[in-house]
């Protein structure tokens, strides 16, 4: 797109210096109106994947927008994830936006994953809540954080442990054999399902949950068992996580997805293949951002403190994120001017051909009759 300018930010954080290698932590691109210092920006961030050529920065900025694509040191280094470090990291580039760049209203954006993500920065910066990760100390700069003016969530995921679950096999009979299946809880075996009876997705999403805490038991374990060696962390390897049954069944929170896809193609052959979401982590990792029971990724709680203007966006083609999901965050959301919308297109709004150009005109519309 013309007359956009792209400016690379490159900073360090409080709790991390510059590697040794030369790249800064923290980096992302500022996306702005040719010439000009917009006074509302956005900020977007993911636990993971990298954001700083995120897809609506330039759709921002040919609306007046600037748009920061922002990154923390946990760009693709999930496995090593700590919450209080990234909500850091985070905090380095919403003071950029306030302090160098001009910036009087700020935006969050959380889009996919990284709605939960954004949600906690800004729970943590209105209403500081968070406590250390297991076995560290809280970093002071984590109660130093400063709040944006406005929340909009893009087809994002409730929260980490909360969306891991729901995609979980639960016939996983052996965390080490991923070829191990338990067929009474197979979604994939033909006698099962589809469609699913009610008594089947009940015993399946209790089933999901139990071994979602199973590994968290056997978390704690394990780190007791490595401090006897003088060890403080492991990695290790978490299979099958393609296995939420609205992938196959169009009964299950209706929508316009295709039925039988997810965003890796066909749900059983990604099943198993390895390359599913919380593959690979440190017990400390995993208690941070997958355990139902223990992480503070969870949404509904930061949303419960979110207390600006808000908008929920969701797009009805969507194999990962569900209409249910937007309304539960639409819901969770403490704000008293919070609107929720839903439009046409998949995940990463790629079809229909203006879909990206359709969720732009809805985010600016609405900061425009908000007075930004």
């Amino acid at each position: 797109m013309q007359d956009i300018d792209r400016a690379f930010v490159s900073m360090l954080s409080p709790t991390a210096p510059r590697n040794g290698a030369g790249f800064h932590p923290c980096q992302g691109l500022y996306h702005t109106p040719k010439g000009e210092r917009p006074t509302t920006a956005f900020i977007a961030t993911h636990y993971n994947v990298d954001f700083s050529e995120h897809y609506l920065g330039e759709y921002m900025a040919q609306r007046g927008y600037g748009f920061l694509g922002w990154n923390t040191r946990f760009r693709g280094n999930e496995a090593f994830f700590l919450l209080e470090h990234a909500l850091i990291d985070i905090g380095v580039g919403v003071r950029w936006l306030r302090e160098q760049a001009g910036v009087e209203r700020v935006v969050i954006l959380g889009n996919s994953g990284g709605g939960s993500l954004m949600g906690a920065y800004q729970s943590q910066a209105t209403k500081p809540n968070l406590k250390p990760s297991y076995g560290l100390d809280l970093p002071a700069a984590v109660g130093d954080l400063l709040p944006c003016d406005f929340y909009v969530s893009l087809n994002a995921h409730p929260g980490r442990p909360e969306v891991l679950t729901a995609w979980m096999d639960p016939s996983v009979t052996d965390e080490f054999d991923p070829t191990s299946v338990d067929s009474s809880l197979n979604m994939y075996e033909p006698a099962n399902g589809p469609p699913y009876s009610e008594a089947f997705v009940a015993r399946y999403r209790a089933a999901q949950e139990a071994r979602n805490h199973r590994i968290t038991d056997w978390v704690h374990s394990e780190l007791e068992r490595l401090a006897t060696h003088g060890m403080r962390d492991r990695a290790f390897l978490m299979q099958r996580t393609w296995a939420d049954l609205r992938l196959m069944d169009a009964q299950l929170d209706p929508s316009e997805r295709p039925i039988g896809q997810c965003y890796a193609g066909d749900p059983k052959q990604a099943n198993f293949a390895p390359r599913g979401i919380g593959l690979t982590n440190t017990l400390r990792s995993w208690l941070s951002m997958w355990s139902l029971r223990e992480s503070q990724c969870r949404g509904a709680p930061h949303l419960a403190r979110i207390d600006v203007p808000a908008l929920v966006v969701q797009s009805l083609a969507d194999t990962g994120v569900f209409p249910s999901d937007a309304h539960a965050i639409h819901d969770a959301l403490a704000s008293a001017d919070k609107t929720l919308r839903f439009t046409s297109g998949d995940h990463y709004l790629v079809e229909p051909a203006d879909a990206r150009d359709a969720i732009a005109d809805i985010i600016a519309e609405w900061l425009a009759s908000r007075g930004a």
